[in-house]
């Protein structure tokens, strides 16, 4: 199965009656970001609106996401398999990384 983990490594604000967001990146979040393709180097992250404002007034999160793949056991034939059960586990949500940038 494949997933995508986030990597939160910024964030930034809307810029004032405009559709931009300002975003401070640190460099070591980018070179974690950058891949090769073809002998040219890229840097892929996505920005997102966050649903409300930080401490600091950031309106916009940086992140650059890794795919995951983990391989899934061999499902029993339907008539072998046990009844499910219900998990008291919780899954924990992605946490963005809270800085104390002041912008």
């Amino acid at each position: 199965m494949t997933t995508f983990e986030k990597h939160y490594i910024g964030k930034g604000t809307q810029v004032a009656n405009l559709d931009i967001a300002k975003v401070v990146l640190p460099v070591e979040g980018l070179e974690a970001a950058t891949f090769e393709k073809e002998g040219i180097k890229y840097i892929s992250f996505e920005i997102a609106k966050m649903k409300q404002p930080d401490k600091f007034d950031r309106t916009h999160t940086c992140y650059f996401q890794t795919k995951v793949t983990t391989q899934n056991a061999p499902n029993p034939e339907p008539e072998k398999q046990p009844k499910a059960k219900k998990s008291s586990k919780k899954i924990k949500p992605v946490e963005e990384n809270e800085d104390d940038l002041p912008f």
